[in-house]
């Protein structure tokens, strides 16, 4: 006996129905557990050190209350820093996914194509030829994160916007900045060498509440924005032309996430460094555990980039012989990752 065409639609629907809410289930328990692990990594980072404090103190400091030792230690000391890890990979996992989807590339993270090298290049030449230091630093780096980003994009838009275009010349653009970084250290007085690879690896060190504040405020303003965007956002992975077929205004999408994007990158190099790699691997491997889950990748690869943050800098501090910048972990744990990325690239068939 034939099925009617109605019962057939019917099941049709409900196997999608269905499968959408697999998929909404299988979203929400990753989420969760990437949160939890986001929360369990901050309190574990406030809790070790010189000195062990057990949880109810730490607890007691972040609800106000005076605990001798860890009001210092954990509130003044560990909680600046850890606040920073935290809003400074979840700034660089969000811009570095971002970039990744709208140019449809793994590869192509900030780290990559300049946006990073622009803020090391002006806090190189902030510590090395103006002899600055601290928010001045800071600044510079912020305002040199927003001029590389609007070069790469200013020259790469001649002819309409190509996204292998851009890659290519924002790889050309950092490897100019790159040079001027290593023009300006090899000139430079041996006290100031430390102070500007220091800063140029990206380090957790020094923190203070005058670098996370505006980090926090600026994620507050940009993340709900660029979140409400992110349906249109990947609407632009399948083309300008099939984007704008479904009603995206792709132009006005496309600057307005790119520039929240820039903006997060460049408040958090400004604030931590510009720590190496994390933008670059954090969409990836938010997008190999959301697979089968879909939907936007932002709010997983912000959360995947603070673990790797907070995780590496407790190997830096507490794993190794001896204390190294949070930049060194994970410039360790991104040169293999981006080989990995290359060869499967090429072998799916992608391109650069």
């Amino acid at each position: 006996m034939t099925t009617p065409p109605t019962e057939r639609t019917r099941s049709t629907v409900d196997v999608v129905k269905a499968g959408r809410h697999a998929r909404s289930r299988r979203r929400a328990v990753i989420l969760a557990v990437l949160v939890v692990l986001v929360v369990a990594v901050f309190f574990v980072s406030l809790m070790v050190g010189q000195r062990f404090y057990p949880l109810d103190d730490v607890f007691g400091v972040i609800v106000g209350e005076t605990v001798p030792g860890a009001s210092f230690t954990v509130g003044e000391l560990r909680l600046p820093r850890v606040c920073l890890a935290v809003l400074s990979g979840f700034a660089f996992g969000f811009a570095g996914v971002t970039f990744q989807t709208l140019l449809r590339n793994p590869l192509a993270s900030p780290d990559i194509i300049g946006i990073s090298w622009g803020a090391s290049a002006a806090a190189v030449v902030a510590i090395v030829v103006f002899g600055l230091t601290g928010t001045s630093v800071s600044v510079l780096a912020l305002v040199g994160a927003l001029v590389a980003a609007a070069a790469v994009y200013g020259l790469s838009g001649n002819g309409g916007f190509s996204a292998t275009r851009l890659i290519l010349i924002g790889i050309g653009i950092a490897a100019m900045l790159s040079s001027v970084v290593s023009y300006v250290l090899a000139r430079a007085a041996d006290w100031d060498i430390a102070n500007a690879l220091r800063w140029i690896t990206g380090s957790l060190a020094e923190p203070d509440w005058g670098k996370v504040v505006p980090l926090a405020v600026v994620a507050v303003i940009v993340v709900p924005i660029m979140l409400a965007c992110s349906r249109d956002m990947n609407m632009l992975r399948l083309g300008d032309d099939a984007a704008a077929g479904m009603g995206v205004r792709v132009e006005a999408t496309r600057l307005l996430v790119l520039f929240g994007a820039v903006i997060l990158l460049a408040f958090a190099t400004a604030g931590a460094g510009p720590i190496s790699f994390v933008a670059f691997m954090s969409g990836p491997i938010a997008m190999r555990l959301f697979t089968r889950a879909g939907g936007s990748m932002l709010l997983p690869a912000g959360l995947v980039g603070a673990l790797l943050v907070m995780s590496a800098d407790l190997v830096a501090q507490f794993a190794l012989p001896h204390r190294y910048p949070v930049g060194v972990v994970t410039g360790v744990l991104g040169a293999p990752f981006l080989i990995y990325l290359l060869i499967r690239v090429n072998r799916s068939g992608g391109t650069l």
